[in-house]
């Protein structure tokens, strides 16, 4: 068994050859996937690639990029969304200061929203974080100060601080296929230190292609590759990883069925 933790099967190209990419993923091993939300308005068809398919589950939420354009997320209607039985997770949501999509009020605005929907739901919060890690830590300490709430960073490939903030919360980590890439030795450093308990494996598809498939559409059989990749940093086989990240995923998105 091998999951992909966090892909976007609703993305193009990869929309275009779904039947395929999950004919590819099942020969590879890959048993089941998270589609992830990034906009409210698209998420009718997120959570229909969902119902058509047993082994595939979905989240509901509003990308950091998408904060300004989606709007005010209502935590009532994002609450209601969840109690769909495919949907898993709230999120993505967090903050991106790379890009600055939206404006950052706007986007911490969002994150304590979705926050609050996964405390209230248990449902884990999927988070995403690029360049704002003093201020993902300070809102992840904030919050679980009023009450606590599962998540995980997806795409990990911030600073071994928010990575030890997190796990520090019971958080998990996922791990996409930057950690494959040549420049990633920090990154490398830090998968090495975290508890292999909290480890899931993702690919973030359609984007991110991990070595030896750079220059392609990522897709979810390609899991395979960062999942050997973690398992070489973790002295341990592929098998035994995959096995170890598949339990956690089950054991982090509870409602989703093995």
């Amino acid at each position: 068994m091998l999951v992909d933790s966090h892909c976007h099967l609703n993305y193009p190209p990869l929309a275009e050859d779904i039947d395929g990419a999950l004919a590819r993923a099942h020969e590879a091993g890959v048993t089941h996937m998270l589609n992830i939300s990034t906009r409210l308005s698209e998420f009718e068809a997120v959570r229909a690639i969902a119902e058509e398919h047993a082994h595939i589950y979905c989240s509901v939420g509003v990308h950091p990029h998408e904060a300004e354009e989606e709007g005010d997320v209502a935590l009532d209607k994002l609450i209601a969304l969840t109690e769909h039985p495919k949907v898993v997770g709230i999120g993505e949501t967090g903050l991106d200061f790379y890009y600055d999509n939206s404006p950052r009020d706007l986007q911490e605005k969002s994150f304590r929203t979705h926050i609050a929907a996964a405390r209230e739901t248990g449902l884990p919060l999927i988070i995403h974080t690029r360049d704002a890690d003093q201020k993902t830590i300070e809102i992840l300490d904030e919050e679980q100060k009023k009450g606590t709430f599962p998540g995980l960073i997806h795409c990990f490939s911030v600073g071994q601080e928010v990575a030890d903030a997190a796990l520090g919360h019971g958080m998990y980590i996922s791990i996409s296929g930057i950690v494959t890439f040549k420049t990633a030795e920090a990154l490398r450093d830090t998968v090495r230190t975290v508890p292999l308990e909290r480890l899931l494996v993702e690919t973030d598809a359609p984007f991110l292609a991990p070595v030896p498939m750079r220059g392609k559409t990522n897709e979810p059989s390609f899991v395979q590759y960062t999942t050997a990749k973690v398992a070489e940093l973790k002295d341990m086989s592929a098998d035994d990883l995959a096995a170890a990240t598949s339990d956690n995923f089950f054991r982090l998105f509870s409602k989703a069925a093995a």
